[in-house]
Formats: C-alpha cells, sequence, structure tokens
C-alpha cells in the first residue's frame, strides 16, 4: 500500500526558527519529520535472519550470533553488502577474542564486525557465527540488543 504525505513547510519553518533562537551557535538542527512502523510476516519478511546466544558470568561473557542469509525476503535475491554487526557489552570488558576478528571500542563499550558480504552464493549458502569472549573486570553483563545495519 502506498500513501502520499504533505508537509507544513510554515510549521517547520516556524519549528526551525524556534530552535535556532534557542540554540544559535548550532551549526545544523535535527528535525523529525516522519515516524513510521514497519509490519513484517515474522523471520520470513527478514532478509538475515539472526539468533544471538549469550553466557554471562562474573569473569566472562560468551556471545555468539549466528546468520542466515534469506533470499525469499527479497523479490530479487540480491547480495547484502557492506554489513555491520556491533554488540554492547557492559561489565568492565579488559580483554576480547573474536571469530572473525572483530573491534572492541572501549568508549562504546560495543564489540564491530564488518562482513563485506553475504548472498546465497557465500560460503555455507550465506549463513555463518560470529563469537566473542570478552574477560571482566565488573562482570557480570547483562545481555542486550544486538544492532545490525
Amino acid at each position: 500500500t502506498t500513501k502520499d504525505y504533505w508537509m507544513n513547510m510554515q510549521a517547520v519553518t516556524a519549528y526551525l526558527r524556534k530552535v535556532s533562537e534557542q540554540n544559535p551557535s548550532a551549526s545544523y538542527y535535527n528535525v523529525n519529520i516522519l515516524k513510521y512502523q514497519v509490519s513484517s510476516n515474522g523471520i520470513q519478511s527478514t532478509p538475515l535472519n539472526l539468533a544471538t546466544y549469550w553466557k554471562c558470568t562474573s569473569c566472562t561473557t560468551d556471545v555468539r550470533l549466528d546468520y542466515k542469509y534469506n533470499p525469499e525476503a527479497i523479490s530479487v535475491p540480491a547480495v547484502l553488502s557492506n554489513i555491520q554487526v556491533a554488540v554492547p557489552v557492559d561489565g568492565g570488558v579488559s580483554h576480547m577474542q573474536s571469530i572473525p576478528p572483530a573491534v572492541w571500542n572501549s568508549g562504546q563499550m560495543k564489540a564491530l564486525w564488518k562482513l563485506s558480504s553475504i548472498s546465497e552464493k557465500s560460503e555455507n549458502g550465506g549463513s555463518g557465527s560470529l563469537r566473542a569472549k570478552f574477560d571482566l573486570s565488573d562482570g557480570p553483563s547483562n545481555p542486550t540488543t544486538v544492532a545490525v545495519q
């Protein structure tokens, strides 16, 4: 279903004028123009199916993320490229080991994997796992939501 939307430019202009008066030195302003929600038919609607497993103790956290390419979710199956997976881990991470290699960002307390591409022609038909073990100084960790882009 398609829908048409119109923007009230006078309201946008008035809002921008108001926020610029509140913070005149800002170089830009973020404005929420449209909020939306996408409905789906569950996991069969997503091009990349994910399952995350956490094992948290006071000294270590083990995380495994299994992924599988789902060509049925796309009308014309295509390569998924430049995929980034961010896994937040709290508990004072002092050391990380991961397969495949990931980067630990201590400022954001996240492990980041970068995958160049996934398709049904990839190794194992586009399925695989990301694994990491985190040594903690202030555990246990709390399992959190994983971000995939």
